[in-house]
């Protein structure tokens, strides 16, 4: 693991060259984010069992600095559904100085995921875990809005989905049908308004505003006892949350790991996947582990402001992106903006009916699960259609904590399954040999007590089996062992002990080993190792030539005779030459590889 002490938000980059014109675009799309992120702030802090203002403020606190210390010119951050489960379950079992702590560890961790560098491995989560996830907390969000979407008489909600679902069968006869209404009415709105309009104003602010000017308009929370914001938390201060340091003993902050790395992991997950999907809109490359650090600095300083875990926000991003937001200053103005709201206008906050942002978290939820997938899984791979659904289901029926631990150690298994099946090592001859290269077999002799293995591909503990496998399938056991592994560009601490029990069991019985071609990861854990001394360096080739003639010398041969065949001489030279122009093509391959990455 490498640690690189580098610190280049994008904002820095961007101002020195900044301009008027980019300043009214971005302040246009700034404005218009807020407009859509100041509901969605509120729903999803109240399901996660916080105040609205504390939602208001995660996006206020927490946005404002994603986009100033962050990687990507277009991230907008707030409070997102994929964590209103755990902050819900959080919450629950360690109180708010617990959520606050467990917020701040999460910080640390994502700090810590940066300077080592880990953005780029976080985004290589497999496709299948990742949205088992995010389809698995959409089906959370649905069931944790039975109460404020029906008005049951009932508090607090448990925390399993089995458990709301049981409350809700039980309370049947509280249901409040004005409730219910409003819900519907809200849901119908927020769900169909036109895309054409959502560009200016997004459905749940028509929604958000229509339903509440209803209620105080006809009086309708007095009239219908309908729950609102402020009835259930009171009013807004118009004042700044106040400084204050999460406590807590090595007890608490043991218990706190777990939940604490679910939250590290979720936030990397949607913010890096959140960048990947927006420098496709704007044909940028974000910076991954910068993005990281300013995600895990967002979230050290907001809990001790009173905030929730923020995040990378996809909706609001892509929004950001098509109103022409193209730096991180519209992330600035959407926080700002949202800070002036709060300050001027934060008592009419209280009259926003909570059965309205229930129906936005509905609406929100639902376009999160996408349903047409589970039809889709059918047509993919047994292995990853597994994975998938058993992720998808402890996500739902298990703890999150559980889920997103399992779905990443699928997601490893997984990763080895694929590469061990593309990983070969297979036994060659003169006659079997399918490289054209100059150091083929093709042409020469392979002495009587030789025998060649190639291996292609990562050689490590996924496919060391194999090689015993091959080891076991030969007739006798060779005098001379060749491994050609020139096409080897990686080894592990198990594939080099493979190699090391294979040395010996063969010194042991007076036979040797012989590797061709070693590339340069495996040759330097080999030399790290001191594997390359126990060899002896003599048994370490360039190529399958200079393997053949040691193999000649160890069993006291005399070297292989030159063919005098001009014919034969012509056939060489034109399978170099077609060798040489495919390591060409493949070195450029790689170069090409490289500058993309980079």
């Amino acid at each position: 693991m490498h640690f690189e002490l580098t610190f280049r938000p994008r904002l820095a980059a961007i101002l020195p060259a900044y301009s008027k014109a980019g300043f009214r675009r971005d302040f246009l799309a700034g404005l218009n984010v807020m407009i859509l992120a100041l509901p969605l702030s509120m729903a999803f802090a109240i399901a996660a069992g916080v105040t609205p203002a504390q939602g208001l403020f995660t996006a206020i606190i927490g946005g404002g600095l994603i986009a100033a210390l962050g990687g990507s010119s277009v991230q907008i951050g707030g409070p997102t559904g994929a964590f209103v489960i755990i902050t819900y379950s959080v919450l629950q079992a360690f109180g708010l100085n617990g959520l606050y702590l467990c917020t701040f560890m999460a910080g640390i961790m994502l700090c810590l995921m940066g300077l080592a560098r880990l953005g780029t491995v976080i985004r290589f989560i497999p496709y299948p875990v990742s949205r088992a996830f995010t389809k698995g907390i959409a089906i959370l969000i649905l069931s944790s809005q039975l109460k404020n979407f029906f008005g049951l008489a009932v508090t607090p909600m448990p925390v399993t989905i089995v458990g709301k679902l049981a409350v809700f069968f039980t309370h049947l006869n509280t249901i409040q049908w004005p409730t219910v209404g409003l819900a519907l009415t809200s849901l119908l709105v927020v769900a169909n308004w036109p895309k054409r309009f959502s560009r200016y104003v997004p459905g749940s602010m028509v929604g958000l505003v229509g339903a509440t000017l209803l209620v105080v308009v006809f009086g309708l929370q007095d009239k219908w006892h309908l729950a609102t914001v402020g009835t259930q938390f009171g009013e807004i201060s118009r004042s700044l949350p106040s400084f204050h340091f999460p406590a807590g003993d090595f007890h608490l902050i043991r218990a706190l790991i777990h939940p604490a790395f679910t939250i590290a992991l979720l936030v990397a997950m949607q913010a890096l996947l959140c960048a990947v999907v927006t420098d496709g809109m704007i044909d940028e490359r974000h910076d991954s582990n910068q993005e990281l650090m300013g995600q895990g600095i967002a979230n050290l300083v907001g809990p001790l402001f009173g905030c929730i875990p923020v995040t990378g926000a996809a909706a609001r991003s892509i929004a950001n992106v098509r109103l022409g937001g193209r730096t991180p200053v519209a992330g600035l103005v959407h926080s700002g903006l949202l800070l002036l709201f709060v300050l001027l206008a934060a008592p009419l906050i209280s009259h926003v009916p909570l059965a309205t942002l229930s129906a936005i978290l509905v609406v929100a939820a639902y376009r999160m699960v996408s349903w047409k997938q589970f039809l889709r899984l059918t047509s993919w791979p047994l292995s990853d259609s597994s994975v998938f659904l058993a992720t998808f289901t402890l996500t739902v029926l298990a703890d999150l904590t559980v889920a997103v631990e399992v779905g990443v150690v699928l997601a490893a298994l997984l990763m080895v399954k694929r590469i061990s099946e593309t990983s070969q090592i297979t036994a060659v001859d003169e006659s079997t040999e399918t490289e054209g290269s100059q150091h083929s077999l093709i042409g020469k002799t392979v002495p009587r007590g030789v025998v060649v293995f190639r291996v292609f591909g990562a050689f490590f503990f996924g496919v060391v089996d194999k090689l015993d496998d091959e080891l076991k399938r030969a007739k006798q056991e060779p005098e001379v062992l060749i491994l050609r592994i020139r096409k080897v560009l990686a080894i592990d601490a198990t594939g080099l002990q493979a190699l090391e029990d294979l040395h010996a069991k063969l010194r042991a019985k007076g036979k040797h080993l012989i590797l061709s071609a070693p590339h340069t990861q495996p040759l330097a854990v080999m030399e790290h190792a001191g594997f390359i001394d126990r060899l002896g360096r003599d048994n370490v080739c360039p190529h399958i030539t200079a393997a053949l003639a040691r193999s000649r010398v160890i069993l006291g041969l005399p070297p292989e005779a030159v063919p005098d065949d001009p014919h034969e001489q012509l056939h060489r030279d034109r399978q170099e030459i077609a060798a040489a122009r495919r390591e060409l093509s493949e070195a450029l391959d790689r170069a090409g590889k490289i500058l993309k990455k980079d």
